[in-house]
């Protein structure tokens, strides 16, 4: 058997050096559990970065990938194709949007948005183009959505950035309205700032928003490629906020493991005609045969509002922690998306220990660490995972 330190040798000779990995080489998993290439065992709260909703190789998913694979996978859009329109049906009826695009990823689903905005804005507001978006947002890493995420030090190299895009503090009303122009075409916030470190919003943010959008009749663009699919407790993220988006982009948890991403939107601002956006693989019969699968699956065991009923326990057991480490300074969170803050750097040791004590996490920012568990998660595996995690936070 080939051991995890030989493929990390493979990594370093024939992959380029652009992500930070931590010295894991996953080979198999199940659920809530992961295996590694020496046969250790872990507790996922990564989940593929909030991507596998139903857990590793869910059964529902798996059935649904052998089939088509079988079958057709790839047609190309040129011709109609069933798995993806009855994804497009199923998260149309189940939300307030009418209209859909597949893509492959995130950063495209915020790619189409914005080229939506872009054309909304040449239509209806004399050529408006701006977007005005978070300070420590993220939309992407393509060179648009380098633009739109408020976060010089994933731009600075990468400069001059695409112009059109306006920086404000999240969770200020205010400066969005100081920041709205004539050449304003649209708002793209996300519900809750993620890759920030879960940075939860005012509750009545999303609805003020909304309301000056509405006043000034520009987009209001919600970025739910983190927060949709169930993962804050609803189906949506703007679910949570009482608010309907005028588009909305999907992505990660969408595909249950595959690659996906999409972008919805109201009829009445789908500016897009015919030859104005296209993919090649976007929407293809493999990947939405396994977002329709479980995504049905989420819909039909109602998945999120089981979601909703995990948060107080996953919170709960995160400030009993906080109580035990003096060096733990905040514990936030919504649904099965939450952080603990620590008083100083220390989130690479803490993934270190983490990682020997078997239990896998992320951390978005060197103060901080992230669980993003699969959404069917239970409260035995929090616990577990939890003391894991509090037997590596006692090595620091």
């Amino acid at each position: 058997m080939t051991k995890s330190s030989d493929w990390i040798d493979v990594e370093k000779k024939y992959y380029a050096q652009t992500v930070r990995r931590q010295p894991v080489v996953l080979v198999r998993g199940e659920g809530t559990r992961a295996w590694d290439a020496d046969g250790k065992e872990y507790l996922d709260f990564v989940a593929g970065w909030a991507v596998n909703q139903l857990g590793h190789c869910h059964p529902v998913v798996t059935k649904a990938i052998s089939e088509q694979a079988a079958t057709l996978m790839q047609v190309s859009n040129q011709f109609y194709s069933v798995p993806q329109l009855q994804l497009a049906e199923t998260l149309i009826e189940n939300s307030a949007l009418d209209l859909v695009f597949f893509g492959n990823s995130g950063a495209e689903a915020n790619e189409g948005a914005m080229k939506l905005a872009r054309r909304y804005g040449k239509l209806n507001r004399d050529g408006a183009y701006e977007i005005i978006t978070a300070l420590n947002s993220f939309h992407g890493r393509t060179m648009g959505t380098l633009a739109a995420t408020g976060q010089p030090h994933y731009q600075e190299k990468f400069t001059p950035l695409q112009p059109g895009f306006v920086h404000v503090d999240y969770n200020d009303v205010e400066a969005i309205m100081n920041a709205t122009t004539d050449k304003t075409a649209a708002v793209m916030i996300e519900p809750v700032q993620g890759e920030a470190g879960v940075i939860i919003p005012a509750d009545d943010y999303l609805k003020r928003v909304r309301d000056w959008c509405d006043q000034k009749g520009i987009l209001l663009i919600l970025d739910e490629v983190q927060t949709g699919m169930g993962r804050l407790g609803s189906l949506f993220g703007y679910q949570e906020y009482g608010v309907e988006p005028d588009v909305m982009t999907l992505a990660k948890g969408l595909g249950y493991g595959v690659p996906i991403g999409a972008f919805m939107s109201k009829e009445h601002c789908m500016a897009l005609v015919p030859g104005d956006h296209g993919s090649t693989f976007g929407g293809n019969m493999l990947t939405t045969a396994a977002a329709y699968a479980g995504t049905k699956f989420l819909i039909d065991n109602d998945i999120p509002g089981k979601t909703k009923e995990m948060e107080p326990y996953l919170l709960g057991r995160l400030n009993d922690l906080r109580g035990r480490f003096s060096f733990i300074s905040d514990v936030r969170g919504k649904g099965l998306l939450a952080a603990i803050e620590f008083e100083s750097e220390i989130s690479p040791q803490v993934l270190t220990a983490a990682n020997e004590a078997g239990i896998l996490l992320n951390a978005p920012r060197p103060t901080t660490i992230r669980f993003m568990p699969p959404l069917t998660i239970t409260k035995e595996e929090i616990d577990q995972g939890l003391e894991r995690l509090g037997n590596a936070l006692a090595t620091i």
